[in-house]
């Protein structure tokens, strides 16, 4: 590999690793004006698009610990934002569902996130977007295989 090519790949996973720690930032600092955390809002995102899902799942999803995850889920079963329910088969397992008395504030995150991509994707086209998805999902299907939620297998070379 040459040394050109190296560089480009070094800057550019410093590029995805910061990008993403800033858009998580931002994202953070606009749900916490509207009362909300990061974790509240993205679990909220995630059960909408999936209904019911189990707190083993959601964990992970999140990148949570179980412990931080139950509290969350404590709070907002409180708030009566949520529901668990028993797994059939596995009365251990949970499942987690949004209830009707949600829907307010899932709109509302809905529309945040709506109104954030817009402004991050500003003057970025079509094209531009469908080649940087396809490297973006070749990267993650690497970093999977690399042990990142995947098989474990070890890198074939450095980033």
């Amino acid at each position: 590999m040459e040394l050109r090519d190296a560089a480009l790949r070094e800057a550019l996973l410093t590029e995805i690793a910061i990008t993403g720690r800033k858009v998580r930032t931002v994202f953070d600092r606009l749900m916490r004006a509207r009362g909300m955390t990061l974790p509240r809002a993205r679990l909220m995102l995630h059960l909408a698009k999936h209904q019911a899902v189990n707190q083993t799942e959601l964990a992970a999803v999140l990148e949570l610990e179980h412990p931080t995850l139950v509290r969350l889920l404590d709070g907002l079963e409180r708030q009566g934002l949520i529901r668990r329910s028993a797994v059939p088969g596995d009365r251990r397992a949970k499942q987690v569902m949004l209830t009707a008395e949600a829907m307010p504030q899932l709109r509302e995150v809905e529309q945040v996130v709506a109104t954030l991509r817009a402004a991050l994707l500003d003057g970025i086209g079509a094209d531009e977007l469908a080649v940087t998805s396809a490297v973006l999902d070749r990267i993650l299907r690497n970093v999977e295989a690399c042990g990142g939620g995947g098989t474990g297998a070890a890198p074939k070379e450095e980033p």
